[in-house]
């Protein structure tokens, strides 16, 4: 897919900028400019991992079934005990949101097993 606007897409622009802080700003910089660009870098990588993102309506479709629109909508509902009697539905759902969550903030660590990425 070429984006609204063709080449480059936004993810590319992004993948562009961190791969230009990674190297070229890290390589020759130290100390707080140097862990910034590093900073920098996880931000645009995360930012990119969400623009290439094709699973974004798992955790919608999840929160749905149980029939709420958002994640606030289902906190409320599980403080208020709406959900007694449906833990089962219920961790099924926090699992899909949560999984998603971890694969674009920390990609390695969204696996059922848990654990640190490879």
């Amino acid at each position: 897919m070429s984006g609204l606007n063709g080449r480059p897409t936004a993810a590319e622009l992004v993948a562009a900028v961190a791969e230009f802080l990674e190297g070229d700003v890290r390589s020759n910089t130290t100390g707080s400019v140097n862990f910034h660009a590093l900073v920098a870098v996880n931000v645009l990588r995360t930012v990119e991992r969400e623009l290439l993102d094709e699973t974004a309506a798992e955790p919608q479709a999840a929160l749905e079934r149980l029939g709420y629109p958002d994640e606030s909508a289902l906190a409320a509902a599980i403080r208020a005990g709406e959900l007694d009697g449906r833990s089962d539905d219920v961790m099924g759902c926090l699992r899909t949101v949560v999984q998603h969550r971890l694969a674009i903030a920390h990609p390695g660590y969204d696996s059922p097993e848990g654990g640190s990425p490879s």
